[in-house]
């Protein structure tokens, strides 16, 4: 990505006209009729990759016109579905990714670079060639079925959205929350899609018996910015009627400001919290943006398309929380930042959640209700 890198220091010397430039004629930048509807402009090649791919005009006029990127889904069978992790900075143990990669097409998605360990790029590849599981919901019974398993909150959504628009065909988040209604497993879903509305009456039958919280990721109230950085996932409108819908539905609701983008959405932070809660949201959090690895580039060459007059004055901020650079991975730091600014965000999303009425207490699901079922009970029960 060094071109990427030379743009970066022309936009930072005053020269977003000529940053630009420096991507296109890169071959980086992918023409604009086949990315539409697409967050990311470029579709560098995974860091693990040997060799690199750039598209230019050699001037014999043979270049070909390539079609627009369309989403394919390829069957991926994992020998398990239940992921564990012992990060010290997030609140579970263990998540389920439904679905490799993401068609809601968020810029600044931290799991894009997980597509590189797949031979695929970060970028538009990352939208458009996706990965389902369909075997899912029967590896989550095996799973759960084991003998010494203890429950624990399921966390869905963490990675990828297990509700964007491929899920309406697959339909395997809806398989998988029928196993955890039927085992008495809790689950926290975290969503950018009013496609969860389709599994409401599961969810309100599991709330009820204190299973399952939906927390609804809603980032800006601002609808051209949602529709460039976020082009397919719901409106925000749509994000909040599905957090009234929920709760009237009585599904504890909360609201996710993630990310939050120094001088792109921050201005938004207590808006956003009074929309949630006059929807029935009574939980909230926030995560400042994160860059890791591919995602820095993507993201840049985003904001240099979309709003190159903010360049400069972004990157600095988001620069002045990680120590100076893109990013900063360390243990409770890359969550929330450090330095001023980020102290300032957090003080204020505090300050506006109390006044509001946020975050009073925090809704704890059951795991006392957990059964195990099908064979290995009816085993035991001949024993």
């Amino acid at each position: 990505m060094e071109q990427i890198a030379r743009a970066d220091a022309a936009a930072f010397s005053g020269g977003a006209a000529v940053a630009n430039a420096l991507v296109d004629e890169a071959g980086l930048r992918i023409d604009k009729d086949r990315r539409r509807g697409r967050g990311a402009g470029v579709n560098p090649s995974g860091r693990f990759e040997p060799l690199t791919r750039h598209v230019f005009d050699d001037g014999w006029e043979t270049l070909e016109e390539l079609p627009p990127f369309k989403t394919d889904v390829q069957v991926e069978k994992p020998r398990t579905i239940i992921a564990r992790n012992t990060s010290p900075d997030i609140s579970f143990d263990r998540s389920i990714n439904p679905y490799r990669g993401c068609e809601h097409g968020c810029v600044y998605c931290f799991a894009r670079p997980t597509h590189s360990y797949m031979g695929l790029s970060p970028g538009l590849e990352f939208e458009s060639r996706l990965f389902a599981k369909p075997d899912a919901a029967r590896l989550l019974e095996k799973e759960l079925s084991k003998r010494g398993y203890e429950p624990r909150t399921i966390a869905i959504g963490t990675n990828t959205d297990p509700y964007q628009p491929v899920e309406k065909k697959w339909r395997i988040m809806r398989e998988i929350l029928e196993v955890l209604e039927a085992h008495g497993h809790p689950v926290g879903i975290v969503t950018k899609s009013a496609l969860v509305l389709r599994d409401l009456d599961i969810l309100s039958r599991m709330a009820e018996r204190g299973l399952a919280k939906v927390a609804l990721s809603v980032t800006t109230l601002d609808r051209k910015l949602a529709r460039t950085m976020e082009p397919r996932a719901a409106t925000p409108s749509r994000r909040l009627e599905a957090l009234r819908t929920l709760s009237d539905a009585g599904v504890p609701v909360s609201a996710m400001i993630g990310p939050v983008i120094p001088g792109l959405n921050d201005s938004e932070i207590e808006r956003i919290l009074e929309s949630a809660h006059a929807a029935g949201a009574r939980e909230a959090g926030y995560i400042i943006l994160r860059l890791p690895l591919e995602v820095s580039p993507i993201f840049k060459d985003w904001l240099l398309r979309h709003y190159p007059d903010r360049y400069r004055h972004v990157m600095s901020l988001i620069r002045s929380m990680r120590g100076g650079k893109d990013y900063d991975s360390e243990w409770g730091r890359r969550m929330k930042g450090s330095g001023p600014y980020a102290w300032q965000i957090g003080r204020r999303f505090e300050i506006a959640a109390r006044r509001i009425g946020l975050n009073h207490e925090r809704r704890k699901l059951r795991t006392d209700l957990f059964e195990v079922k099908g064979k290995g009970e009816e085993q035991l029960v001949l024993l």
